[in-house]
């Protein structure tokens, strides 16, 4: 039998956003990685995930990817509006506005913009974002792509894990012998299943006939400015849709309503029209459709041994402005330099254990926020006024409460501040707390903080430089008084192996600052802080490495 052997610290199943980010960082910070992947290389993905978070292209803006994924997906100047209609042809109810991409960095006066960030948020499709991710990650050293491979089964022991697949071209068996395994191979993922991971929660919050279709006339049968997103709510049928070239593709979502049972319940045909409102001689070409179901649910674990999985392998709810291949590229940040310390030793074998411990929570939190939105939106649109679409001053004022109704609700989702810089990590292992508890937060409203566990908030130095560029690979401590020795921490640092850069700046005016010292993780979250070096630096670095003792 043709037998191919490979060896490599690091084995990732599944080559999209999520296992390409992370393979990128990985041999970014020196360890190499091979992917396995089933599609053909160049194969697109399906069309989904329409949103990368603020804290995503922070992610990019590392990995040297942020202006390349910029550069794709809509024109230019499409406006990435929200806009809320009758049909997607008919009245317009409200609108959120967003900036499109030429005025991205530059937009002030809107919901979705003076965000605290160096890299503001992009709206792209993922057949447009994942050729990015892809070309990115097989051109950086240290990662090896393995298309049209199958990973089956794995086996690991104390020196680590051997998995054994199949090359879909030729029908022969690929044996790769590997320190840890990573499963990034979606919400159907095998790699959960072997490691004994459930998952749990609530496995129905709705049904969606989704539909990728091209129409070049559609443009031209708006009333309004073009939108990014455009949900319609009329008393027949609504849904949203998707401009995914800002050309002629689209994606569509109809939303079947409670009591229609099955995917086909409701004619495609008629509900696209119905939400487009077209009638029966206006031509469109369906490109691929994919049924769904919503569900909110995350594994009972996220690792076994050597073995972990990240993305939609660990949690999956329903898609609610790409929350969950964000949620994903944040598992993967998180796990990638966990994984390089203790590859590079040093890290101690308790580095491994914060990964669960820090992101299971998280994304419990998030998938209920996404849940609870879903929940809403259906409310609404199962509400829907019947006079909605009628003329004069009784048709308007339905059309402008709904429209106020649906901005409030809405705004929150697209212009989620909170989620992207709330959260924080309050159970972990790494973090050395203190006294004062984070700042709550929810899904658009957050306090930046340097509470341990928080991420460490973004300033712009002298010059428009941004924080996040000086800061290392490793740790960084911020030192805000010049006067302070920093010289112990940085002398047990050495004698651990921990990589530790020091940043002497001066302190950033805002209540967050209120500390001389801010010492931030290579993820950007505070692990420790204060006025004055704790009395046993040597202690605190071996928390931050994962030991509570000496080696």
């Amino acid at each position: 039998m043709n037998v191919q052997h490979f060896d490599t610290p690091v084995l990732i199943v599944g080559a999209g956003p999520v296992g390409l980010a992370l393979a990128t960082d990985l041999a970014r910070r020196g360890v190499p990685v091979r992917v396995a992947e089933t599609r053909h290389r160049g194969e697109p993905p399906n069309v989904k995930c329409n949103h990368v978070s603020a804290r995503s292209m922070e992610i990019f803006r590392r990995l040297g990817v942020a202006a390349a994924v910029r550069a794709a997906g809509l024109p230019d100047d499409y406006p990435n509006d929200v806009a809320y209609r009758t049909t997607v042809t008919g009245l317009e109810l409200s609108r959120i506005r967003i900036p499109s991409r030429r005025h991205r960095y530059t937009a002030t006066g809107g919901p979705d913009t003076g965000w605290p960030t160096p890299e503001p948020p992009h709206r792209i499709n993922q057949i447009y974002l994942e050729p990015v991710l892809f070309a990115h990650a097989a051109a950086t050293p240290g990662v090896e792509i393995l298309n049209r491979v199958r990973i089956d089964t794995f086996e690991q022991d104390d020196g680590g894990v051997t998995a054994h697949g199949e090359r879909l071209d030729d029908g022969g068996r690929i044996v790769v012998r590997c320190r840890y395994l990573i499963g990034c191979d979606g919400g159907r993922s095998g790699i959960r299943r072997q490691i004994g991971a459930t998952l749990h929660g609530t496995p129905v919050v709705g049904h969606v006939q989704s539909t990728y279709f091209r129409a070049p006339a559609l443009l031209g049968l708006l009333q309004h400015e073009p939108a990014w997103a455009t949900f319609a709510l009329n008393p027949r049928r609504s849904g949203n849709v998707y401009a995914i070239d800002g050309r002629e593709t689209w994606l569509l979502h109809n939303y079947l309503r409670a009591g229609e049972q099955g995917f086909d319940a409701v004619d495609r045909d008629w509900a696209i029209r119905q939400i487009l409102g077209v009638g029966p001689d206006f031509e469109y070409e369906v490109i691929s459709k994919e049924d769904w179901t919503g569900r909110r649910l995350i594994a009972d674990r996220f690792r076994r041994g050597r073995v972990f999985i990240c993305g939609d392998a660990s949690h999956l709810w329903i898609p609610m402005a790409g929350y969950g291949m964000n949620a994903g590229l944040a598992d993967a940040m998180n796990l990638s330099w966990l994984l390089a310390a203790r590859l590079q030793g040093w890290g101690a074998e308790g580095i491994l254990d914060a990964y669960e411990a820090e992101r299971q929570p998280i994304t419990e939190q998030v998938s209920h926020f996404a849940m609870n939105h879903a929940l809403a939106l259906q409310a609404e649109r199962e509400a829907v006024p019947a006079g909605i679409e009628a003329p004069g001053p009784e048709g308007a004022a339905l059309r402008a409460s709904a429209g106020q109704a649906l901005y409030d609700l809405n705004v929150q989702q697209y212009c989620c501040g909170g989620l992207n810089f709330g959260y924080f990590y309050d159970r972990s292992p790494l973090i050395s707390y203190d006294d004062e508890p984070p700042p709550a937060y929810g899904m658009a409203d957050f306090t930046e903080s340097t509470v341990p566990g928080c991420r460490t908030p973004h300033v712009w130095l002298e010059g428009r430089h941004s924080l996040y560029d000086a800061m290392g690979p490793g740790y960084t401590l911020l030192a805000f008084d010049p006067a302070i020795d920093t010289g112990p921490l940085e002398a047990a640092a050495r004698a651990r192996g921990l990589p530790l850069q020091v940043l002497v700046l001066p302190r950033p005016q805002g209540p967050a600052w209120r500390h001389a010292l801010v010492l931030s993780r290579p993820d950007q979250h505070v692990a420790w802080r204060g006025d004055v070096l704790p009395a046993d630096p040597l202690a605190l670095v071996d928390r931050l490495r994962g030991a509570a003792a000496s080696p």
